[in-house]
């Protein structure tokens, strides 16, 4: 019976994570107690607030962040109207999920399209009306893209000494494929930081000597930008 049970969860989850939440479950006609059940016998591990975990333990930081998006995404729409998706993980969540910094607070960031409350712990939701284009996925999980999620850093009012180090990485791992886009997003704070009102270029290359890297990459590229670490 409870290799019966553990086979309607792993197909219901779905996911790399094992992980799967009771909504999923009793979809699956696994109901509450049958989970409780199984949770006492050490067959699934409550991992947060109406979600378990089949499979063994990974990384704790993604696995939290993954366990959050699966409760924030279940009862909403997947997608906005613009097309983008309703629940995107944003700050340091989106920094550890494109592996480009540690842990700063220990909260779980999301963007969503509209204010909204939770009562998940440690959760941060901010709304924010995201374009398909400033969305990654990375292990199902939708992501702000590197780019966006640097500029959103900024945004925040994230220390600088942060920002500089998220940069730094991002840079050595080739992971900022668009400077364009970068500045782009970083043009609403391009004042903020003594430059011309809308200058995200500027503020691009500012970022990147701040970070320790000696040239701006060129339009689309960082393949000549280095670091001096």
């Amino acid at each position: 019976m409870t290799s019966d049970l553990i086979a309607r969860l792993a197909e219901a989850s779905g996911n790399r994570w094992g992980l799967v939440t009771t909504a999923q479950a009793e979809r699956a006609g696994v109901s509450r107690k049958q989970m409780s059940r199984l949770a006492s016998l050490g067959a699934v591990v409550r991992v947060a607030q109406g979600v378990y975990r089949m499979a063994p333990a990974g990384d704790p930081r993604l696995e939290g962040i993954a366990a959050r998006w699966l409760m924030l995404a279940a009862p909403v729409e997947p997608t906005t109207a613009t097309g983008a998706p309703s629940v995107v993980a944003a700050g340091e969540s989106a920094v550890v999920l494109h592996g480009i910094g540690g842990v700063r607070t220990g909260n779980y960031e999301f963007i969503v399209p509209e204010r909204r409350r939770t009562r998940l712990p440690a959760v941060v939701l901010r709304a924010d009306a995201l374009t398909p284009g400033e969305v990654a996925v990375l292990d199902r999980i939708p992501v702000l893209t590197v780019e966006r999620t640097v500029a959103d850093l900024l945004r925040t009012r994230t220390p600088l000494a942060v920002v500089d180090r998220v940069l730094r990485e991002a840079v050595r791992q080739k992971k900022l494929v668009s400077t364009d886009k970068f500045a782009q997003y970083l043009a609403p704070q391009a004042s903020d930081h003594g430059l011309p009102l809308g200058d995200g270029r500027g503020l691009a290359k500012l970022l990147f000597q701040r970070a320790g890297v000696i040239t701006l990459p060129p339009k689309n590229s960082v393949g000549k930008a280095f670091s001096r670490v």
